[in-house]
């Protein structure tokens, strides 16, 4: 998160603009988010009315399992100026990540997800989401909107601004939807027509009275939850844990990505065979959307792979040594996670290759597997240890 204060003397920038001057600077706004890597920029108010009860019934449900910060705002990250005092108008930008070497333009455009069906059908490989093979995204698409914010302020001068990207409670996708770069898909990602959803979404919160994309470009109404998405049901039918209990509402105690990323403790007994090969994320619902055939490679080189997460197996991840894990990880959002969780989860995900058919894994593999496992059995981490006796019942 980076900031300029919002306050009442900061709102005097506002005050200097005529209705010509503001649409000028909007237009130049979205021009220099294209300058710099965003596939689309797009403004709107701060009226989130409609998104209140939605939010807290799901909070209500208990949807959001462990992640306290979730519910600790309540209804507030449904209204940007009570978490921002002065905010009138958010600026919500997108970034597409997927990797170029993973996204061959040379290939018919479903080829990638082909790719990551193929290594989700071989238990021995560690599939880690698309987004996290490469640099932590909140770092890259922080300092991308922070140089988006300053040119803002060299042009007009100081103002009041926030940036933010999956970092303060605020409702992203329903922001995003208003701003006109997107609609909500049955997941509950941002679905566009011509990027698909692997993109990345940040915002920057503003005290200037920018004209919304609402009022000026009728083409970018913002868009109904589903508006493009018809009878279509692929992402609900493959969600591996059925997370996705209803049309854009994920059960985030079910969601691998939640399993395998935010829960800290021990994944439910019943959930763990689910879970597949999947070490990091989940990405599933994505591979299967129609919409991904038009998903874009990533603008910038900061979500290139590193240390060959797109072809790594479980003993290779398994086998790395908690300065390994760190050093490697150094600049990745995996890091987050920290050791022991990662051991947690590729723990979960050899016993599941354990049990899988004998005919998809080896004999050779197999013997690697239970090797890597037994090596760990008498883990310092208790939580390590529960995994890994747990994945060595099937050998």
């Amino acid at each position: 998160m980076s900031r300029t204060p919002l306050s009442d003397d900061d709102c005097r920038a506002s005050r200097r603009f005529d209705e010509a001057a503001l649409a000028a600077l909007a237009q130049r706004v979205k021009e220099w988010g294209r300058e710099l890597g965003f596939g689309a920029v797009g403004i709107s108010d701060i009226d989130l009315t409609d998104a209140e009860a939605g939010l807290a019934a799901w909070l209500e449900a208990g949807c959001h399992g462990e992640m306290d910060y979730m519910a600790k705002h309540g209804v507030k990250r449904a209204r940007p100026a009570e978490l921002v005092a002065g905010t009138l108008r958010v600026i919500t930008a997108r970034m597409a990540y997927l990797p170029a070497s993973t996204r061959d333009e040379s290939e018919p455009s479903g080829g990638w997800r082909a790719r990551e069906m193929a290594r989700l059908a071989d238990p021995s490989t560690a599939v880690v989401s698309i987004y996290a093979r490469g640099r932590d995204y909140h770092k890259v698409m922080r300092n991308r909107l922070q140089q988006l914010a300053q040119r803002i302020e060299d042009e007009i001068g100081a103002y009041g601004y926030r940036v933010f990207t999956d970092s303060a409670p605020v409702l992203e996708i329903e922001l995003a939807q208003k701003a006109g770069i997107g609609w909500r898909g049955k997941h509950t990602l941002l679905l566009q027509r011509d990027a698909g959803s692997l993109f990345f979404v940040g915002e920057i919160l503003v005290d200037v009275p920018l004209p919304t994309d609402a009022e000026t470009s009728p083409e970018r109404a913002p868009e109904a939850p589903g508006a493009h998405c018809g009878q279509c049901t692929r992402c609900i039918d493959a969600c591996p844990t059925g997370a996705i209990v209803a049309p854009y509402r994920v059960d985030a105690r079910r969601c691998i990505s939640y399993l395998t990323i935010e829960l800290k403790g021990s994944i439910p007994e019943d959930l763990r065979p689910l879970i597949g090969n999947r070490v990091y994320g989940c990405d599933d619902c994505q591979l299967v959307c129609p919409w991904n055939k038009f998903a874009q490679a990533a603008p910038v080189d900061d979500f290139d792979v590193r240390h060959g997460l797109d072809r790594a197996t479980l003993v290779e991840l398994f086998g790395w040594s908690a300065g390994e894990f760190d050093t490697r990880m150094q600049g990745s959002a995996i890091r987050r996670i920290g050791y022991e969780r990662w051991l947690r989860n590729i723990a979960v995900a050899m016993g599941n290759a354990l049990r899988s058919d004998a005919a998809s894994i080896g004999d050779a593999a197999r013997a690697e597997i239970v090797a890597a496992l037994e090596s760990r059995a008498d883990d310092d981490s208790p939580l390590v240890r529960e995994h890994v006796q747990w994945a060595l019942a099937a050998a």
